[in-house]
């Protein structure tokens, strides 16, 4: 063997035993990176982000079980990543202050109403709180889903230069008339004079009508009652009525209204806190506000119903349908607001406009195809309803 050949035989020799050598550090240095079958994963539990919002409803008022029916969606669908702690009203701040306290960073978040800070701007008002437009609540809630009211809320608030996104849920029935010590006035014009607690646009039109409104929280309204501040009120329906004890002050209830013939929540955020969560949980944020808002109508049905039948057994509350001349006289009263704000309060005539547009069209539709309901229900129960 020549000694080329042999250097050749030598390499071949040593090249199994090279590359099990290589074959085994590999292998060693992926088992350094990958744990051994059975043997458990540490992992490094990352802490939520956690969000403080307040309400402006009081610890056992239905309006914090609605905001809390948000807040547990939240919280279940973020898988754990993202917890909304929620604050009764007062809890940091004044309920009629919750869109200042969300904007400055006090609050992460807040679930009111836009009628609350309608001082700001009164077509604030316009969006959940706001009387007659020919919309049925349903109607006005889909506007700011799918007919151009929650691009003009985002325009408005940046006008205000609030730091703030928002989210708009559950359509509330159109709220009573409300409670009075003697029986309800039946003609417009018997409305003047009366001492009234109501907010927002509402405030505008019962003025009008010769009311003295005075714009109170829900927690101040039994005590004004009680000093004689004011004489009649409304707030919003049986159940939030009953438990804040409106029946104690007065008895005489008037069901049907249209000085706030649509309302919604108005969900808020505060919006570098907002735009610093990844997409997935803006997206919760935003859907959970959809979720709620099946579940919030559910919840009314149940316990309106329930506890408007308690205040006429057990309270001995009388209720009646307010009558077509009080409709009528809002409706005079609301065309005399409309143009006059139109004119005076920046965006006022381009929302309402919106909102009178799209209520005209799917309101035709609605009205149009509406089952009579009420001739049913009497067919049905054998129940004469309240005229």
């Amino acid at each position: 063997m020549t000694p080329a050949q042999q250097d050749i035989s030598t390499k071949s020799a040593d090249a199994p035993e090279t590359s099990r050598r290589r074959f085994f550090a590999k292998a060693a240095t992926a088992a350094a990176a990958v744990p051994l079958a059975g043997a458990p994963m540490i992992a490094v539990a990352q802490a939520p982000i956690v969000f403080k919002m307040q309400g402006s409803w009081g610890t056992n008022e239905i309006f914090s079980e609605m905001a809390q029916q948000y807040v547990t969606r939240v919280n279940e669908m973020s898988g754990g990543r993202l917890r909304i702690d929620y604050l009764p009203a007062g809890a940091v701040v004044k309920p009629f202050e919750i869109i200042d306290a969300v904007s400055k960073g006090v609050l992460d978040g807040g679930h009111h109403v836009s009628g609350y800070w309608y001082g700001k701007n009164k077509s604030a008002s316009l969006f959940g709180t706001g009387p007659v437009s020919g919309a049925t609540p349903d109607i006005g809630l889909s506007w700011i889903q799918a007919g151009g009211g929650q691009q003009l809320w985002d325009k408005l608030v940046a006008k205000m230069n609030l730091n703030v996104v928002g989210f708009f849920s559950f359509p509330m029935p159109s709220q009573p008339l409300g409670w009075f010590k003697k029986s309800p006035p039946k003609k417009a014009s018997d409305l003047k004079g009366f001492k009234y607690r109501t907010i927002g646009l509402a405030a505008d039109m019962l003025q009008e009508m010769g009311m003295a409104v005075a714009q109170l929280p829900g927690g101040e309204i039994v005590p004004a009652m009680q000093r004689g501040v004011i004489d009649a009120f409304e707030f919003n329906n049986p159940t939030a009525d009953m438990r804040f004890g409106a029946q104690d002050v007065a008895k005489f209830y008037s069901m049907g209204s249209f000085h706030q013939a649509q309302e919604f929540f108005e969900i808020i955020f505060n919006k570098d806190k907002y735009n610093a969560l990844p997409a997935d949980l803006k997206a919760v944020l935003k859907y959970a506000a959809e979720a709620a808002s099946t579940a919030s109508t559910a919840l009314a049905h149940d316990n309106y119903s329930k506890d408007l039948q308690e205040l006429i057994v057990k309270h001995k509350v009388q209720v009646s349908r307010t009558s077509a001349d009080v409709y009528k006289g809002q409706l005079a009263a609301w065309d005399v607001v409309t143009a006059k704000l139109e004119k005076e309060v920046d965006m006022f005539k381009e929302v309402n406009d919106s909102f009178k547009a799209w209520s005209r069209r799917v309101g035709f539709y609605h009205f149009t195809n509406e089952a009579n309901y009420r001739m049913a229900y009497e067919h049905v129960q054998k129940t004469k309803l309240p005229v």
